[in-house]
């Protein structure tokens, strides 16, 4: 399936359960890891959860599957690998402490404001 519809899915379904601070970083250029990672919060973790949860759900109606899921017990930072898109969910706090964007920095930012603005 095209990235940039599966890179759609995921920031819909992570507006529709309320994410927070929802950024996308295009690292193609420094790693053959991944073509985006996507990184937000939530507000505890039953919302980390529930937002691991409803991207899941809502991409596998597409027939897209999570090859891997890491932390989702402790639900303190759960990453989510959909192959070329790896979506990053954090607690709030561990966001700042791990400092994700920090460490990709020379990656370029990908807007979301456009999946946003259509959700609204």
């Amino acid at each position: 399936m095209d990235n940039e519809f599966v890179f759609q899915l995921v920031i819909e379904a992570l507006n529709e359960k309320k994410a927070q601070d929802v950024k996308a970083i295009d690292i193609s250029e420094l790693t053959t890891i991944a073509q985006y990672f996507i990184v937000c919060n939530g507000t505890s973790t039953t919302h980390i959860k529930t937002l691991a949860d409803h991207v899941e759900e809502k991409l596998s109606e597409r027939d897209v599957q999570c090859l891997r899921r890491e932390g989702y017990n402790s639900a303190r930072w759960i990453l989510m690998d959909y192959g070329d898109i790896v979506l990053h969910i954090f607690h709030e706090e561990d966001r700042e402490f791990y400092g994700l964007e920090r460490l990709w920095q020379d990656g370029k930012p990908v807007s979301v404001d456009g999946f946003q603005a259509a959700r609204a």
